[in-house]
């Protein structure tokens, strides 16, 4: 994923200058060319849409969404709401973290994020998750454990690419 740079930066800026109520849209262009919202970055948006470094700040670390470095090559969010719990989503997430050696919402563990999340919209079909974006349901840890295999040979295929 290629770090926004003032070329990429500029233009992004351009089409949301003048317009502070079009923060979020720009934090989620910015994430998702880059992965993350680069703290150093923060100036020249507020600056570009009339809003103060703090109300920028304030926008970008309040979501659980944003991030502010760059993410680990692979993302597990799990969600945690009150379906999936009722139907093994907590023995699940013991399951991930054994696996993984991460800690759910805690410092990545190597090339692994684990994240919380609350609700997926796949309640009827519980425990959910994502693997780099990809939704699962009816996760079961056996499922996991081949969930993430897959996503780690994905992985190590596109670095040979």
């Amino acid at each position: 994923m290629a770090h926004a740079t003032h070329e990429t930066l500029a233009p992004l800026l351009a089409r949301h200058a003048g317009k502070p109520a079009e923060l979020l849209e720009l934090l989620h262009s910015l994430q998702d060319t880059d992965g993350f919202v680069d703290p150093a970055h923060l100036p020249a948006i507020a600056a570009a849409l009339n809003l103060s470094r703090a109300e920028v700040h304030g926008v970008v670390t309040f979501y659980h969404h944003f991030r502010t470095a760059p993410p680990p090559r692979t993302i597990i969010q799990l969600c945690r709401a009150e379906a999936c719990q009722s139907r093994g989503g907590e023995a699940l997430a013991r399951h991930i973290e054994g696996c993984t050696g991460g800690r759910f919402d805690g410092e990545p563990c190597g090339d692994i994020g684990l994240e919380s999340v609350y609700c997926l919209g796949q309640c009827a079909l519980s425990p959910a998750l994502t693997i780099n974006d990809t939704l699962h349901a009816r996760v079961t840890p056996a499922r996991f454990d081949a969930l993430l295999s897959e996503a780690q040979s994905a992985c190590a295929e596109g670095d040979r690419s």
